[in-house]
Formats: structure tokens, C-alpha cells, sequence
């Protein structure tokens, strides 16, 4: 990309990131609805980890390929515009589709594209934002990022309870035992993906190429097996920073997907003592799994825009660590609570990490990474986050009954204790010198 890139205002960097909520409220959707979707469709609570393999899997094998691919095209839309405009069309139609499953196989499946979708829109717009920015404003770009995260996932963890608020009866389902707050939250969510994405596609075209770097780009092959060539040379020569935030991505991540499969069964066991799909509390806790879900991406929204001084203040890395810590303790605590009010007290430790873990280690990444091969390095980086997912998906069924007593409050304090490894493991990572 050119060496000189224009400092963009911040009503300019925000536009950019529109496209990131339709994208985080697909997740945020996920989150928290997809383990009561496969509890209404007959799954057994030991088993629930399989049936989130999709996006571990998809995540590993789509983002890295994306990324070099993306890294490769010249086209009159851009490098990275044309997937992440056609990922957000395929993922709104998955939102449509999902809700109407009719049997457990048909959700996973559709779970399977949805996530495939998913990750070939979120890699090349992690690296539009790279491209897109100079350096010094790396932070506030993926910060922005963070606080569109919070936001949406707000919205998505909320509408269920909005809508049953608004007088949406929450026993009404439809044919296959899903309510339908539930599926107009999806309808929503595929609103949201492809116009948001659209939005900044619109407002913020890419930085064309030179003439030097068009020639360079044609230059280089375009075949599968060199794209995979790239990957594993990438691979090869990554940056050392790099290499340390792995080690705590791995921990930090599988955390956060021990929280989103079991919060609900735990709750449901905590508040009501019955993780029975078909009792009246079991629908309780997925709608008190969704307010303070939508409390902790609130958290997160205003906290993203708060870290942006004080990322530069103490630094991304010492930043991390202090809100890893605050959400480990909070999640170890919340089993504890009975009351849910008193839940948002360890839910502020939660929006705390989520703001920093969607920003703050993209900001570490950035500046260490060289701008040609942005796209393949952050689809790598991008895997350090799915890789952890697939190891708990394989880990968590084995522990379920022998270690954790077949008790989904023990995978909550299991999340705890990840959360504060990686807090230790943060204050490891050496930026290079500037």
C-alpha cells in the first residue's frame, strides 16, 4: 500500500468500522442463542461443544486462505472490499435460514456456512483497517472496532428480551420448538450484516495502488498452491511479538468459548436448578444469558472509547493484562450469585476484557507485522483464535464428567482461571521498537 496513507478524522474511522457491527451482531447472535437453539432441537448438555465446531474449523482453514488471497487481488472494488461484501451476503442469508431448522444436523449445518461466511468477511476487514490507517492510528481503528463490537452484541444479546418487553409472547414458537423472539432476532441480524458492511464499503473506498505496486501484485502467482506456499512461508517468519501473543491468545480464547457454550446451562442450574430444555426456568435463563450479555457488550461499547488514552498511556500489553484480570475474577465469582441483579457485578470485569480483547491485541499485532502481507498475517492471527476454540471443543466433553462433576457452573470457573493465565501471559509480550 502506499507509504504515505492520509490521517482520517474520527467520524471517518468510524465509518469505516460500520460494517463491523452487522458483523458482531451475527456473533453476539451465535453467542447467545445457538446452545438453546440445540437445546430445543434435543441436544444433551456433555455433547454441546461438538455441535460448535463450525466456527473453530471454518476460522482455521478460511482466514488464513482469505487473508493471502485477499493480499493478492486487484480488482476496481479493492483488495479486501469484494469478501467482505460478498461473506456479510452469505451470512445474512444463513441468519434467515436459522431459526427455522427443522432437527439438530440442519442447525449445525447452517451453523457450519454461517461461520465460513462469517470469517471470509471479518479477516479482510481486520486488514482493510490495517491498510487503511497510518500507524499512529492503529489503536484508535481497532479500538473503534471493539466499541461496534460491544455495541451490536449489546443489541443481539438484548432483542430476544426487547422484543418479549414489547409484548412478544416468549412460549410462542414455531413448528420446531424455537420462540419466535428468537427468530426475529435472526430476521434482524440479517438486516444488519449485509447493510452494514455495505455502508462502510460505501463511505470508505480503499487506497488504490500505484503503478509500482499494481506490477508487483500482478507479479506474483495467484494459484492455490501458491497461496498456500505464502501461508506456511508466513508462518515461517513470524514476527517474534507475534509468536508470544499466541501463547496468550490460546488461553484468553478458550475461556471465552467455555463461557458462551455453558452460561446458560449454568445459570439455568444456579438461578431456576434445572438445565431441562423444557422448563418454564431454562427459558428464564436464556433471556437473563441475554441481558447481561447485552450488559457486558454495553460495558465493552463505552469502554473501548475510554482505553483509547490509556492505551497510549500505559501501553497495549499492560492494558490487556488489567482487564483479563478483572474479568477472570468476575467470571470465578459468578457461579456464586444467586440473584440476578447481582450479576452484573462480575459482568463489569467481563465488558472490560471484551473491550480489550477485540482491540487491544490487533493493536499489538499491527505495528510487528510487514503491510504487504497484512491479509495473510492477520487470517494466521485470526486462526490463534479459532485454534484455542476447536482445543476446548475436543478438551471440554472429555473434563465434563471426570473433572467438572458434569456441572456447567464448573466450566464458568474454569473460564475464570483461563482468563487469568492469559492476564500473566500478556505482560510476556515485547512490542518491537518504532
Amino acid at each position: 500500500m502506499t507509504m504515505h496513507k492520509p490521517r482520517l478524522a474520527f467520524w471517518q474511522i468510524v465509518n469505516m468500522n460500520v460494517g463491523f457491527f452487522g458483523i458482531q451482531f451475527s456473533f453476539g447472535l451465535q453467542q447467545s442463542n445457538m446452545s438453546p437453539i440445540y437445546k430445543y432441537l434435543g441436544a444433551n448438555d456433555a455433547t454441546l461443544p461438538y455441535l460448535w465446531l463450525a466456527g473453530p474449523i471454518t476460522g482455521l482453514l478460511v482466514q488464513p486462505l482469505i487473508g493471502a488471497m485477499s493480499d493478492r487481488t486487484d480488482s476496481r472494488f479493492g483488495r479486501r472490499t469484494p469478501y467482505f461484501l460478498i461473506g456479510a451476503l452469505i451470512c445474512s442469508l444463513c441468519l434467515l435460514a436459522m431459526p427455522f431448522s427443522p432437527a439438530l444436523w440442519v442447525a449445525a449445518s447452517l451453523l457450519w456456512i454461517l461461520d465460513a461466511a462469517n470469517n471470509v468477511t471479518m479477516e479482510p476487514y481486520r486488514a482493510f483497517v490495517s491498510d487503511r490507517l497510518d500507524a499512529s492510528q492503529h489503536s484508535a481503528g481497532f479500538l473503534t472496532q471493539s466499541a461496534f463490537t460491544g455495541l451490536s452484541q449489546t443489541l443481539a444479546y438484548l432483542t430476544p428480551s426487547l422484543l418479549v418487553f414489547a409484548g412478544l409472547d416468549l412460549t410462542a414458537t414455531n413448528a420446531h420448538g424455537i420462540p419466535y423472539a428468537v427468530v426475529t432476532a435472526f430476521v434482524i441480524g440479517a438486516v444488519f450484516s449485509i447493510g452494514s458492511v455495505g455502508w462502510s464499503a460505501w463511505t470508505t473506498p480503499e487506497l488504490p495502488l500505484d503503478a509500482a505496486e499494481r506490477a508487483a501484485l500482478r507479479a506474483r502467482p495467484r494459484s492455490l498452491r501458491a497461496t498456500l506456499a505464502e501461508i506456511v512461508d508466513a508462518v515461517r517468519q513470524m514476527p517474534p511479538t507475534m509468536r508470544q501473543l499466541a501463547v496468550m491468545m490460546l488461553c484468553q480464547w478458550y475461556a471465552m468459548f467455555c463461557y458462551w457454550e455453558y452460561i446458560t446451562l449454568s445459570l439455568a442450574r444456579t438461578l431456576y436448578g434445572s438445565t431441562d430444555a423444557g422448563s418454564a426456568g431454562f427459558g428464564e435463563a436464556v433471556l437473563v444469558t441475554g441481558r447481561i450479555g447485552g450488559f457486558y457488550n454495553a460495558v465493552a461499547f463505552v469502554a473501548a472509547l475510554a482505553m483509547l488514552p490509556l492505551a497510549r498511556r500505559m501501553g497495549a500489553p499492560v492494558l490487556h493484562a488489567i482487564c483479563l484480570t478483572l474479568g477472570g475474577l468476575g467470571l470465578l465469582a459468578l457461579p456464586l450469585i444467586h440473584d440476578p441483579w447481582w450479576l452484573l457485578l462480575p459482568m463489569l470485569g467481563l465488558g472490560l476484557t471484551w473491550a480489550s480483547l477485540m482491540g487491544n491485541p490487533y493493536a499489538m499485532l499491527a505495528g510487528c507485522i510487514p503491510p504487504e502481507r497484512a491479509g495473510v498475517y492477520m487470517g494466521i492471527f485470526n486462526g490463534f483464535i479459532v485454534l484455542p476454540m476447536l482445543i476446548q471443543i475436543l478438551t471440554v466433553p472429555l473434563l465434563y464428567h471426570r473433572v467438572l462433576g458434569d456441572n456447567p457452573e464448573n466450566v464458568i470457573r474454569l473460564a475464570g482461571i483461563g482468563l487469568l493465565a492469559a492476564a500473566l501471559l500478556a505482560l510476556r509480550v515485547k512490542r518491537p521498537a518504532h
